[in-house]
C-alpha cells in the first residue's frame, strides 16, 4: 500500500514549536504547557477558569474538537476537587453550547479516556473531549485512507468557538 499525503501546511508551525531542540525540556506536560500559556491566542485556548480552561485540540478529528482540562496536573477523575470539578462540568457544557451555535453538528461525542489502557494520550492529566459529529462526517478518506480531512485552520476555528462561546 503507498503512501497517501495530504497537505496540511497550517500544522507545520505547531510541528515546529513542539520539537524545538532549542526549546529546554522543563518536564512539563502539554496540559499543563497550555495552562500556563501566556498567550491564549498562540495556545489555541479559548476560555479560562480558576480551575479548568477549554483549548482546541491540536490534532482534532473534525474542526470545533476542544479540550475541556483541569488546570491542576491530575490524572483521576476522583481525585479533582468537588470545585474543579463543578468547573471541568461547566465548562463541557458551555463548550457543547457553543459548538452547537458554531458548527450545528448532528450530534457530539464528549468523554474521557482515563489511563493508557483506555488509551488516554496524555494519561496524567486528564481532559475531556467535546468533538462535534455529522450524520455524513465519514467520507471515503476515512474510510479507504485512514485519513482525516479538516476543513478550515485551527485560528479559523478559535475565532469561531470565541465568537459562540457567550451565544
Amino acid at each position: 500500500m503507498a503512501l497517501e499525503r495530504i497537505w496540511a501546511g497550517w500544522r507545520s508551525p505547531y510541528i515546529h514549536d513542539v520539537t524545538d531542540p532549542s526549546k529546554p525540556d522543563d518536564g512539563e506536560c502539554v496540559m499543563c504547557r497550555l495552562a500556563n500559556a501566556p498567550d491564549d491566542d498562540e495556545a489555541f485556548v479559548i476560555a479560562r477558569g480558576d480551575k479548568a480552561f477549554v483549548a482546541l485540540n491540536a490534532f482534532p478529528y473534525t474542526s470545533g474538537h476542544v479540550m475541556v482540562v483541569p488546570v491542576r496536573h491530575e490524572g483521576n477523575i476522583e481525585q479533582l476537587e468537588p470545585a474543579e470539578a463543578a468547573e471541568l462540568m461547566a465548562f463541557t457544557q458551555w463548550s457543547t453550547a457553543a459548538i452547537k451555535r458554531a458548527y450545528t453538528p448532528d450530534g457530539l461525542n464528549i468523554g474521557l479516556n482515563l489511563g493508557e489502557a483506555a488509551r488516554a494520550g496524555i494519561p496524567d492529566h486528564l481532559h475531556v473531549h467535546v468533538v462535534p459529529r455529522w450524520s455524513a462526517d465519514t467520507n471515503f478518506m476515512t474510510a479507504v485512507a485512514e485519513t482525516r480531512v479538516l476543513p478550515e485552520t485551527l485560528s479559523e476555528t478559535l475565532g469561531r468557538l470565541r465568537a459562540a462561546w457567550d451565544g
